[in-house]
């Protein structure tokens, strides 16, 4: 499954660094974050539980640019 969701990042570098931090994330097939769109699309790996996986992604991605904003419905 995939599924979009709207980020606040504020450079290019901060967008690349989030998108290494969630595709290392368990439960996530592939993932792209676009500072252009201001977008994350993430894949998940089949069965993951797609809450619990974007909370992951949230941690990881604050970890590493603490500043940044993921939407999650």
């Amino acid at each position: 499954m995939k599924k979009t969701y709207k980020i606040e990042v504020d450079c290019a570098h901060c967008a690349m660094k989030m998108e290494a931090a969630a595709k290392k994330t368990a439960g996530v097939a592939d993932a792209t974050v676009s500072f252009m769109t201001q977008k994350m699309k993430v894949e998940f790996e089949e069965g993951a539980d797609v809450s619990a996986v974007m909370a992951d992604v949230v941690k990881a991605c604050k970890k590493v640019e603490a500043d940044c904003e993921i939407f999650v419905e």
